[in-house]
């Protein structure tokens, strides 16, 4: 018992510590960020869902044939490989790009206890090309693991580029080269490439007392082949239309489409399959593809419902297949000159 609460004590209460935070702003008030339409939860609520959850069965895979590891490098064009969860592999202008990876048996601080994983990584960590960036776009546990990416830092010594106040936890995993933005800030990543950080409609926290002291945000890549967007973690709102207004329509949208049952709950924070289909059409996307599912258990629905529902969704807004996936765990999709196509 003595060893298990030093454990917790360790994993956090050290998370109270944040990194620069900047200026206040509209989204953040001196101490904390928030967003500008509020997600309102109690503990009560918290209590209730746990009462009333209707939780759908999920199998566990446990053998999986994983596709044909991803090429070292890609100089010309674009490909995506959905790995699992947010973890996406994007090659584009010789670099390669790693989104909020998880590759851990479990999304949680301990080893032992939490969501655990239903579906082996499309990609194996040891299969992975040089990663050149990191981007995490919050601090939860199932996109920013420490496991992971200590690995990352051990093996490749990335880049890491987050939102503001989430330099703090890289650091402590020991991570060397960290870059903290805001949201509509960027940087060059080389002479090809550049991200912006952009808003989401989510919240952050870590440890017991560090509710929203680091930011959360989406990504967007202006690319050679296209812009790529990457949504992290959010809820249904207005963000979609303002990326379009500042940044353009991107050519590839990466959309959450999980972890969204039961509604009344998780609708502030976590979009639904027909969320994202509506995403999709206010960012003016080219092609979307579907994260966020089917690897973790973490709210009610079930294991293939985001799929279902999308193929749904997708048809009542007269969207064709190709426009909007649910990708197979280690699916990559390129882009040349003559458009994308599916692996």
């Amino acid at each position: 018992m003595k060893h298990t609460l030093r454990i917790l004590t360790q994993r956090l209460l050290p998370n109270i510590n944040a990194g620069d935070r900047g200026p206040t702003s509209d989204h953040f008030d001196g101490r904390r960020f928030y967003n500008p339409s509020p997600i309102r939860h109690s503990a009560c609520d918290l209590l209730r869902w746990w009462r009333e959850r209707d939780s759908q069965p999920w199998q566990r895979v446990e053998h999986f044939e994983p596709p044909p590891a991803p090429p070292q490098r890609l100089e010309h064009g674009l490909r995506i490989t959905w790995i699992n969860h947010a973890t996406l592999l994007i090659q584009t202008a010789g670099l390669n790009i790693l989104t909020d990876p998880i590759f851990s048996e479990r999304a949680s601080p301990l080893s032992w206890a939490g969501p655990r994983r239903y579906h082996p990584p499309g990609v194996a960590f040891d299969a992975l090309p040089a990663i050149d960036i990191v981007a995490v776009s919050h601090a939860h546990y199932d996109h920013l693991d420490r496991v992971s990416i200590k690995r990352l830092i051990a093996r490749f010594d990335p880049l890491f580029v987050v939102p503001l106040g989430l330099d703090a936890p890289i650091k402590r995993f020991g991570g060397r080269h960290i870059v903290s933005r805001d949201w509509w800030q960027g940087l060059d990543l080389n002479e090809r490439v550049r991200v912006t950080l952009t808003p989401a409609r989510h919240w952050s926290r870590r440890g017991l007392f560090d509710r929203n002291r680091s930011l959360w945000a989406g990504f967007w890549f202006d690319t050679p082949a296209g812009a790529v967007y990457f949504a992290g973690d959010t809820g249904m709102g207005s963000h979609f239309q303002a990326i379009r207004q500042q940044l353009g329509p991107p050519r590839i949208a990466l959309l959450p489409i999980g972890a969204y049952e039961p509604r009344w709950f998780m609708a502030p924070q976590h979009m639904n399959p027909a969320d994202a289909v509506e995403a999709h059409q206010l960012l003016g996307a080219d092609q979307s593809i579907g994260i966020h599912f089917a690897t973790f258990k973490l709210t009610d629905e079930g294991q293939h419902a985001p799929a279902a529902a999308l193929a749904r969704a997708r048809s009542e807004a007269g969207l064709a297949a190709e426009r909007f996936i649910a990708p197979a765990f280690g699916q990559a999709v390129s882009i040349d000159a003559h458009g994308s196509y599916p692996h």
